[in-house]
């Protein structure tokens, strides 16, 4: 066999691999919430597009969640206001709230315009269409911290009508109160706040880590599976640090409140959520539930 045919073989391969898993999640409701370095680099921004415009193609219905804390940062500096975090929450007086809008709307209708760009029928919302995210005023270890909100109800009428016209939604995470005074989300918790009131089948987090390893220092204790008795043992012995603390809160209350799995992705490797759903060995973490009868 020549080198030409061992390349066409080794695509029919992946095609085959891919098979069942396409055939088990057509129809699923799949959440992407989408952040990091992954939007910053252009080249890895385009195969993420290319990504869910694949996965809507085979017959999974995406919802998109994205951040955008680089840019409002590098925003509020340019116009001199101070950056704050409390806990790793951005502190949001009235002025900053309104770069955030102002930030975030634009990364929104960037994306919607890729979306398009590449064939897929996309509509930006934020949290504030339709009443999508109704959230009360988050404090941080009992500080005020200003128009941070935390999701108390989702309102999924305005994403199932986009999803039966066969549209992706594309979220900001914005919400408002029951005064309607807008409020910043963070990005992770709003996409675990849709996945759940969507039931949606997988949420995916894309990062700027590979995944949740045993030993942060030690590459190869990768774990790809996790339940989510085991993910609170790993809580409990003080194994997550940093940002991955919040994370793995979020993915077991995804767990806990309906969705099938949650993955940890590591969205600087191009075509990561390809990777992770349609190959037998994945390259990130999964988290599921107790490990019997999980999809």
């Amino acid at each position: 066999m020549d080198e030409k045919m061992k390349q066409w073989v080794e695509k029919t391969n992946v095609l085959v691999e891919a098979l069942p898993y396409i055939r088990r999640f057509h129809g699923k409701t799949v959440v992407v919430k989408y952040g990091g370095s992954a939007m910053a680099d252009q080249e890895l921004k385009q195969s993420v597009i290319r990504d869910v415009a694949l996965l809507k193609l085979v017959g999974f219905r995406p919802i998109v969640v994205h951040g955008g804390g680089k840019d409002i940062t590098r925003w509020i500096n340019k116009i001199g206001l101070e950056t704050r975090f409390v806990n790793g929450l951005r502190v949001t007086d009235r002025p900053t709230m309104e770069i955030v809008e102002m930030v975030l709307g634009k990364i929104n209708k960037d994306l919607v315009s890729m979306m398009q760009r590449v064939g897929l029928k996309a509509v930006g919302i934020s949290g504030k269409d339709g009443g999508l995210l109704k959230v009360e005023r988050r404090t941080a270890d009992g500080q005020d911290i200003g128009f941070v909100g935390e999701v108390k109800k989702v309102n999924t009428q305005l994403i199932d009508t986009l999803l039966q016209d066969d549209f992706v939604p594309v979220i900001c995470p914005v919400g408002f109160d029951s005064e309607f005074c807008s409020y910043n989300v963070n990005a992770d918790d709003a996409a675990c706040a849709v996945a759940t009131a969507v039931r949606a089948s997988k949420l995916v987090f894309l990062t700027d880590i590979e995944g949740v390893y045993r030993d942060p220092e030690d590459k190869s204790s990768l774990i790809s599976e996790m339940t989510v008795p085991a993910a609170r043992q790993f809580l409990a012995a003080g194994n997550a640090g940093g940002g991955m603390l919040p994370k793995l809160q979020n993915c077991i209350q995804a767990i806990e409140s309906g969705v099938s799995r949650v993955h940890i992705l590591d969205g600087r490797i191009a075509h990561s959520l390809l990777l992770e759903f349609f190959t037998d060995e994945g390259i990130g973490t999964a988290i599921i539930g107790d490990g019997k009868g999980d999809a």
